[in-house]
């Protein structure tokens, strides 16, 4: 095991909104907690690395401004840290014509959360939510806590469930 992660299941849970939001729900997760190196700005990826875990199961949260009405425009995408997110199939998901990454302090805003560590789960505003649907052949997938050096390990239907979202091919 990678001395910068630590997967514990005896040491509590950090308690993120993203957290209570699971556990509040009744969802099965785990905590994955590693030292995130601040000169790092491919987040996804070095989770994937520092917890050895491959990267076709590690999910990066992307928030996506769109020509919807609701929500701001907004959108979030979460799409394996192996692959990219394919805008135009994002925007054909949601009924849109375009679809642009959004501005890193507009997504903190809607959030709640920081640029590499937001979490599709307990955003301070729930947004419309979009899930690449390779994570359906997968029994558990990573995505953000909620922080960043924090990621929680879900089951795709519960993942989901608890963000009311539509699951579509959505990477390349």
């Amino acid at each position: 095991m990678n001395p910068r992660a630590n997967t514990s299941k005896t040491t509590p849970s950090p308690v993120t909104p993203a957290t209570l939001a699971m556990a509040a729900a009744g969802i099965a997760f785990t905590v994955h907690e590693y030292h995130h190196d601040p000169s790092v700005t491919a987040y996804g990826a070095e989770a994937a690395a520092v917890l050895a875990v491959d990267p076709a199961r590690v999910f990066k949260t992307l928030v996506v401004a769109t020509d919807r009405v609701d929500d701001k425009g907004l959108v979030v995408a979460v799409v394996p840290v192996s692959q990219r997110l394919d805008v135009k199939a994002l925007a054909a998901a949601v009924g849109c014509k375009r679809a642009t990454l959004a501005d890193g302090q507009v997504a903190e805003r809607m959030t709640g959360y920081r640029v590499g560590g937001i979490s599709p789960i307990g955003q301070k505003r729930p947004l419309t939510t979009v899930l690449d649907d390779s994570m359906t052949t997968l029994a558990t997938v990573l995505v953000s806590g909620g922080r960043r050096g924090m990621d929680v390990e879900v089951a795709p239907g519960d993942l989901q469930t608890i963000t009311r979202a539509l699951f579509a091919p959505i990477a390349r």
